[in-house]
């Protein structure tokens, strides 16, 4: 394995593969905050170019985090099927490039099985943001909960209706809103404030309530604790999607408090309790830069650190997975240039790994970023045909305290794309008089017709 190359009469050597990874990525405040980045444009060109000529059985053979220390390098590598990783292990990370942008949506899905997430880490460090749309545009991976989501022609969105204080008052009337504008045919998904068995039981109950009065096709979760959905599933409360943000290393996911072993447990429980009907019910959340701020990223850059998440991820054959990209905050993702690259890298990385992958397309008020930057990468996601974003009243949440997708936004993106909603839902959004052929009607976005 050579780990170096001559650039302009000046000759790069690095140490190890987690090295040529750290400095072939784009640059991200974060990577610059753990000391890891390329020192110059010349170094990340020269960390690209090596990276390039490294073999795919190569990257397998070094993960990030070893074998035997990370237990989600073990359920990652474990995971491999051994025909597909024989077809690809011999190429170099740059010709495995190229067979991604020439190749057709069947022949990517025939190899899929056979990669490990730094080798979806190192593929895309060495595309430019079109190529990541491009790739992702090929790729559609579908899942069923109640509904099926990423069906050709179809962008979905998680109707989220959180409240500074849980009041269930004002969590329904953001739910009537949100359904008015044809929002929630991914999921109604709240964060709650209170993370208790006795308040997400209610908000569950209520959420399904309404489904059930106003026969919306959807499903309903609150992204709680694993630990406190379980006991509440095991009271007997319905629900429909298991939430957890997971990140891409054992050391981070105890600092969630998790471990494979819990996430095997909450997934058999939610298999036999669960009140959906399909075979996809879990919903995860991730974030470049989760692994720093948590102290778990074992010297590994952030972008890989990610991909390790959605490899962990899709253990689980998840129903909904999506990158909080701009959450974080600035110490990870400086401004909306590194947002973009993210939220771009992010989608193509869960798609490649085989999930039905969204983006909440966000940041933080401390940032160096702005609406057009939230919007700049919406458009970029939904031409690369991403399966579902956020929808909150205005684009601000007043719970968490962040900028994302706005009901409107959503309804423009599928304007703007020719896209609709998943076909039960549209369905009953033009029963109820919300939408026609697609698009909204005149009397999207009146709650009270859900007030009698």
């Amino acid at each position: 394995m050579i780990l170096k190359t001559k650039l302009f009469g000046q000759t790069y050597e690095f140490k190890n593969m987690k090295e040529v990874l750290a400095k072939a990525n784009e640059e991200k405040s974060g990577d610059a905050l753990a000391g890891i980045i390329a020192k110059s444009t010349a170094e990340r060109v020269a960390a690209k170019v090596v990276l390039s000529e490294i073999t795919l059985e190569e990257l397998r053979n070094n993960p990030v985090v070893p074998y035997e220390e990370d237990e989600v390098t073990r359920v990652i590598q474990d995971m491999i099927d051994k025909e597909a990783y024989n077809k690809i292990k011999a190429m170099t990370v740059g010709e495995f490039r190229e067979f991604i942008l020439k190749s057709e949506e069947a022949d990517i899905k025939e190899i899929r099985d056979g990669l490990t997430s730094e080798m979806i880490a190192g593929v895309t460090k060495l595309m430019s943001n079109m190529d990541l749309v491009y790739a992702s545009k090929k790729i559609r991976n579908i899942a069923t909960c109640n509904t099926t989501i990423g069906e050709k022609g179809t962008v979905s969105s998680r109707l989220q209706p959180n409240h500074a204080a849980d009041s269930i008052d004002g969590i329904m009337a953001s739910v009537m809103e949100g359904i008015s504008y044809g929002i929630g045919d991914a999921v109604i998904g709240l964060n709650p404030v209170v993370d208790t068995i006795d308040n997400i039981s209610e908000i569950l109950k209520n959420f399904k309530q309404f489904m059930i009065k106003w026969d919306i096709p959807t499903q309903n979760c609150v992204l709680a604790h694993i630990t406190t959905q379980m006991e509440a599933l095991k009271k007997g409360v319905p629900m429909d999607l298991m939430f957890q943000s997971i990140a891409g290393s054992q050391k981070s996911n105890k600092g969630f408090g998790i471990s494979v072993k819990l996430m095997d447990e909450a997934y058999e429980l939610m298999k036999e309790k669960k009140s959906s009907k399909g075979p996809n019910f879990m919903y995860f959340e991730t974030g470049q830069g989760s692994e720093l701020s948590s102290e778990g990223h074992n010297g590994a850059d952030q972008l890989t650190m990610e991909a390790r998440c959605y490899g962990l991820a899709k253990k689980y054959n998840p129903f909904l997975v999506n990158s909080v990209v701009g959450f974080i905050g600035p110490e990870y993702l400086y401004d909306g240039k590194q947002i973009i690259r993210a939220g771009l890298e992010d989608h193509f990385m869960g798609k490649l790994t085989g999930l039905p992958m969204g983006v909440d397309v966000c940041y933080t008020n401390h940032m160096k970023a702005d609406q057009n930057d939230l919007e700049n990468l919406a458009l970029l996601l939904a031409a690369a045909d991403c399966t579902y974003f956020m929808g909150i009243p205005g684009g601000d949440d007043v719970m968490l305290m962040y900028q994302t997708t706005s009901y409107h936004d959503v309804a423009s993106i599928r304007d703007i794309m020719r896209k609709n909603p998943i076909k039960e839902f549209e369905e009953r959004m033009e029963a109820l008089g919300i939408m026609k052929n697609g698009r909204l009607t005149e009397i999207a976005g009146d709650p009270s017709i859900f007030m009698i």
